[in-house]
């Protein structure tokens, strides 16, 4: 059910507060690099998220300047009954969304509890099974160095072979809220350093039926959403030199994820070394 009630989100300028700014041109880079971050939200959530006729969700794709988008209705993570939200931009418009989604849905509870003392909450983030080596680093010293600049508890699921196909994990952080958003700082910027993760922005769920996620636009939509509904499954091979690869993923992966948000088609580009028979094509 979608709430009507009002949010309390936090002004751009705590959202500021709460980010900082880098501070040499290096980190200025790194924060304009496009990356994306997906997470669990249950059914009634996701409904107060999106709000009467899509208006917060809209409002919070124009305050950060990100794109949220949710699997739809009985879409869930397998093995759960909660929908994904994945909110796509930079690292700063990515965690601004993810502020004001995770500020309001805190927010509620908190309300529902009556409890002056802050709880300890948790989300749980999708991750790609070949980037939760980079969040725990050689030995686990990465994840514990996390923890305890954090100070959030940060748990990585084993990969469930239980569902065929299913290649991502579940990175489970509790905490404060401030505790948690530290923890996910940390985590998107060491995700965002690995160039491979960006593709995965084109198949955000990749076991539900088909690539049936919701998207909203924020400018003179009124709120209004595309369905895309399900179709029958084409796939087309096209031969790419291996010297011209790099045109078509872009710098950091940026033309790719236009063009599968752009076409809602799923790309997925052979492994360096891997060509096409006879050919040095990938």
């Amino acid at each position: 059910m979608e709430s009507t009630e009002s949010y309390a989100a936090g002004s751009p300028e705590e959202l500021t507060k709460r980010s900082p700014e880098p501070h040499d041109s290096s980190e200025a880079d790194s924060a304009e690099k496009p990356t994306h971050i997906r997470f669990l939200v249950s059914n009634a959530a996701a409904g107060s998220v999106i709000g009467k006729g899509g208006s917060t969700i809209t409002e919070f794709q124009a305050k950060s300047g990100a794109r949220i988008q949710l699997s739809r209705n009985q879409e869930f993570f397998p093995g759960t009954t909660d929908r994904i939200i994945m909110i796509s931009g930079s690292i700063k418009e990515v965690v601004n969304g993810l502020e004001l989604i995770l500020d309001k849905l805190h927010s509620e509870l908190h309300a529902e509890d009556g409890n002056e003392v802050e709880p300890r909450r948790r989300i749980r983030l999708v991750v790609p099974n070949s980037s939760c080596g980079g969040i725990i680093g050689k030995g686990g010293a990465t994840i514990k160095s996390f923890i305890e600049e954090s100070k959030a508890g940060i748990k990585i699921s084993p990969l469930d072979n239980t569902y065929y196909g299913l290649s991502d994990r579940l990175v489970t952080l509790s905490g404060t809220f401030e505790e948690q958003m530290r923890a996910i700082d940390l985590i998107l910027a060491k995700l965002t350093e690995d160039d491979h993760y960006s593709q995965n922005v084109h198949s955000p769920y990749s076991y539900a039926a088909g690539y049936n996620s919701v998207n909203y636009a924020p400018n003179g939509s009124g709120g209004k959403y595309q369905n895309h509904k399900e179709e029958p499954s084409n796939t087309v091979t096209i031969g790419v030199s291996d010297e011209h690869i790099g045109l078509v993923l872009g710098r950091g992966g940026r033309n790719i994820m236009e063009i599968t948000q752009m076409t809602g088609a799923r790309i997925k580009i052979s492994d360096r070394g891997d060509f096409i028979s006879g050919t040095s094509d990938r």
